[in-house]
């Protein structure tokens, strides 16, 4: 699993589901993006023919979970 960014190499996929060399980017609560990332996604998942609809509801959740948490804590621009 290959993230975007090296301090995140300790973010592991201990059952393997995720390729050794597969890109990986990770979306954190605290990134004032993060909400409106994940609900593109979700977005984009509707417009294709095939999408998991149970998928599609937890990221909807996400979505609802990240915007309280931004709220409760706050958000800021992502940094190295």
């Amino acid at each position: 699993m290959k993230h975007a960014r090296d301090d995140y190499d300790r973010i592991q996929d201990p059952a393997g589901k995720i390729a050794a060399d597969e890109p990986v980017f990770l979306v954190r609560g605290k990134d004032f993006s993060g909400p409106g990332t994940v609900a593109d996604w979700v977005k984009r998942q509707l417009e294709h023919p095939e999408f998991d609809v149970n998928l599609v509801f937890l990221a909807v959740l996400h979505v609802k979970r990240m915007h309280e948490w931004q709220q409760a804590n706050g958000c800021k621009t992502p940094d190295l």
